[in-house]
């Protein structure tokens, strides 16, 4: 399963990269005004060190906004991945994108009916959120799941992103259910590292050591 970070900030995608286990990033309009600095360069900064997907997302409603930007938005970098939210407006500028050979990760996916729509659409990676699914009382890893098994069953060239990734164990439920790529912050890269017997088995080598050479 790929890895991406879903964050806008340089230093904690240098510190994933460092790390060695980060196949891409994702950015939507509210991490990118978090950091405070102009779009554009921030998006060709983070591809120029991820050197893989990195998702930047439209801010037009329209089809031809989201069109133009989408195109601009690609010219930065081989790299960039153009996130458009799902609407029917998205998917006509979805459509005429990847006609121009632009990467579309289609957000907001909610039902696996979107999900169908937006490969048919032509989008290289749909976004389910998992998260806020489960946030009110549904099974966001059901269509998760769900989606993967269509894209598998027709053939669609495409790949599903577990996203609004809430805790460690949702990246689990993405590993049980086979998902593409799950998108998570930074805070929940650095959770999944820690376990308190790994804590204590280090402690007690240490310990061990120290008698041994006393």
């Amino acid at each position: 399963m790929k890895i991406f970070l879903d964050t806008a900030n340089i230093d904690e995608i240098k510190k994933g990269v460092d790390l060695g286990i980060i196949d891409g990033v994702t950015t939507n309009p509210t991490l990118v005004a978090k950091e405070k600095k102009d779009f554009k360069k921030l998006v060709k900064e983070i591809c120029e060190i991820v050197k893989a997907p990195v998702s930047a997302e439209v801010i037009s409603l329209d089809a031809e906004g989201m069109y133009r930007e989408g195109l601009e938005l690609s010219s930065i970098s081989e790299h960039v991945v153009v996130k458009i939210p799902f609407t029917p407006e998205g998917l006509v500028a979805t459509r005429k994108l990847t006609e121009k050979d632009v990467s579309i990760n289609m957000t907001l996916i909610f039902s696996l009916n979107q999900a169908l729509l937006a490969c048919k659409a032509g989008a290289r990676y749909i976004s389910p959120f998992v998260g806020r699914l489960d946030d009110i009382g549904h099974n966001g890893f059901e269509l998760a799941k769900n989606c993967q098994e269509m894209i598998l069953s027709y053939g669609f060239d495409c790949e599903v992103i577990a996203a609004s990734i809430r805790h460690p164990q949702h990246v689990i439920e993405a590993i049980k259910n086979n998902i593409d790529i799950a998108t998570l912050p930074f805070s929940i890269l650095i959770q999944m590292m820690k376990h308190p017997l790994t804590d204590i088995g280090i402690e007690k080598f240490l310990e061990d050591w120290k008698k041994a050479n006393s």
